[in-house]
């Protein structure tokens, strides 16, 4: 639900990525440091050298994936970009750790790969379509949404890089997913110094923005700092459970929830800020979800599921 929020925020304030992601950094911080770090007496199971790489790739990702939608970016296709990160991951493992899969899983790879494709194509001829009176201005349009593009496929590849290396550093550490979830959130903080001067600026703007009656509590704030509270409730909620999901859960239930969670996203941001979303969209989504799905294999294993249950009836 953080998405909603935050495409919530961008409409209002477009530009405002930074003090959002700024403000999910610092609450998930604070919190990791009064309960994971105990105030910073706790020692790290995994060595902070690794956690600095991880972290550089982590905040690489958030700020690149926040700024992209600075460039003409819609929010259900930045959605739908980042969806294929399952394919990235897939791809870099074979050349990386030289994994191999089988012929379902390269199908899901041209499904994801498709769904994409057609969502973007979609979308590139509504950005020219849109865009003002000038042919200059739709050039001008395009070629900032190429950009967004290219900052989506950056960051969904550094995405992918970023999974490989905690894969191997669970392996051989151990999994601690708290301290992970803090170290990722903390240690990038001294980066937005150089985001300071637009982090402030779009702090007065909030300030400067409508006034909002809390309901219940009666509290009257500024919209729009209301608003970046309840993306930073729900990004941590969503992220905290994601880092749960990692050590209760197979790996298949962690990426088909998120999978869902993600879709779900996606039908409720078209439907309530009534974004333009064509047939051809639908489409892609549609291919994107079931190539997911077949990634994780998921009708397999609910056919292995079904069938243990008849075994066990033949035995008694």
């Amino acid at each position: 639900m953080g998405y909603e929020n935050a495409d919530k925020d961008g409409q209002k304030h477009p530009g405002c990525g930074n003090i959002v992601t700024f403000a999910q950094f610092l609450f998930i911080a604070v919190e990791g440091f009064l309960f994971e770090a105990d105030l910073g007496r706790k020692r790290p199971a995994i060595p902070i050298r690794y956690y600095a790489v991880m972290v550089t790739m982590f905040f690489t990702v958030s700020v690149v994936n926040n700024y992209a939608l600075n460039l003409n970016i819609a929010m259900p296709l930045h959605m739908i970009f980042r969806s294929g990160s399952l394919i990235a991951n897939m791809i870099l493992g074979i050349i990386i750790l030289k994994k191999r899969y089988s012929i379902f899983k390269y199908t899901s790879i041209a499904l994801v790969s498709v769904g994409i494709f057609v969502c973007t194509f979609m979308s590139a001829k509504q950005v020219t379509s849109q865009s003002s009176s000038t042919e200059n201005d739709g050039f001008q349009a395009f070629a900032w949404w190429l950009l967004g593009i290219g900052a989506l496929t950056f960051a969904l590849l550094m995405s992918a890089r970023m999974g490989i290396f905690q894969e191997t550093l669970y392996k051989q550490f151990g999994k601690h997913s708290k301290e992970a979830l803090f170290y990722n959130h903390a240690l990038p903080l001294p980066g937005f110094i150089f985001l300071a001067s637009d982090i402030y600026d779009h702090a007065v703007l909030f300030n400067n923005s409508e006034l909002y009656q809390v309901p219940v509590v009666g509290v009257t704030v500024p919209i729009m700092w209301f608003y970046l509270l309840m993306n930073v409730i729900t990004q941590y909620v969503c992220i905290r459970g994601v880092f749960i999901l990692t050590t209760e859960c197979a790996s298949l239930t962690v990426t088909l929830v998120v999978t869902l969670r993600k879709f779900v996203s996606l039908i409720f941001s078209i439907l309530y800020f009534q974004n333009p979303f064509t047939l051809w969209h639908w489409l892609g989504t549609l291919f994107v979800f079931i190539g997911t799905l077949m990634y994780t294999e998921v009708w397999n294993n609910l056919g292995a599921t079904k069938g243990q249950p008849q075994k066990e009836e033949k035995k008694n």
